[in-house]
């Protein structure tokens, strides 16, 4: 449950997380998340370990570029908190994709970087990147983790996902997966905002 949500074009804003889309200049902040091998370990083999800034660099534009293209809800964004330069550091990634055997299912995920873990992040970032995936149209979410990754089935749970067993159908073994309808998504006390996209001018 998250206090309200406004949503401006594809930037999502809560009492606690700002989401918006990557940026080249978030290389450094992109591989302390994706550098570190305590995230790494439950994303692989879909993406491995990422090692230097060249590699991050590379990954963000392909990043930038396949949001920038896509159609909503998909895409991919930077999970940021407040800061008192006011740009907001990056604590974070989440991301809507495609994905399934014929892309036809909506999946939905999160990844911080460890310093960030315990504090509800996660959790109020998954509860905005919903409220944008459905006022955007799309019907069902799907999240999928190992077998063992407790925290990420938890997070999961507290975004409002019913776990609906375990299946291959989306790799090569065996994953949870979890669903969510917009039904069963706790409404923010506040409410739901939707504002036209930001013109910049």
């Amino acid at each position: 449950m998250i206090d309200y949500c406004e949503i401006h074009g594809d930037v999502i804003r809560t009492a606690r997380v700002v989401l918006r889309p990557w940026s080249y200049w978030d290389i450094t902040a992109a591989l302390s998340i994706y550098g570190s091998p305590a995230v790494a370990h439950w994303l692989e083999p879909e993406m491995s370990l990422v090692t230097d800034r060249g590699s991050m660099a590379d990954i963000l534009a392909d990043w930038v570029e396949e949001s920038a293209a896509a159609v909503p809800p998909i895409g991919r964004w930077a999970v940021t908190v407040p800061s008192s330069a006011g740009a907001g550091d990056v604590v974070g990634g989440a991301a809507l994709l495609p994905f399934g055997p014929d892309g036809q299912d909506l999946q939905i995920a999160s990844q911080l970087q460890p310093a960030s873990w315990g504090k509800g992040l996660a959790t109020e970032a998954g509860h905005a990147l919903a409220h944008y995936a459905f006022s955007q149209g799309a019907v069902e979410l799907f999240a999928v983790a190992r077998p063992h990754n407790r925290r990420a089935a938890k997070l999961a749970e507290r975004v409002g996902m019913e776990g609906v067993g375990e299946s291959d159908k989306y790799a090569a073994r065996e994953l949870q997966v979890y669903r969510l309808v917009q039904a069963d998504l706790d409404l923010p006390a506040g409410g739901v905002l939707i504002k036209p996209p930001e013109t910049g001018l």
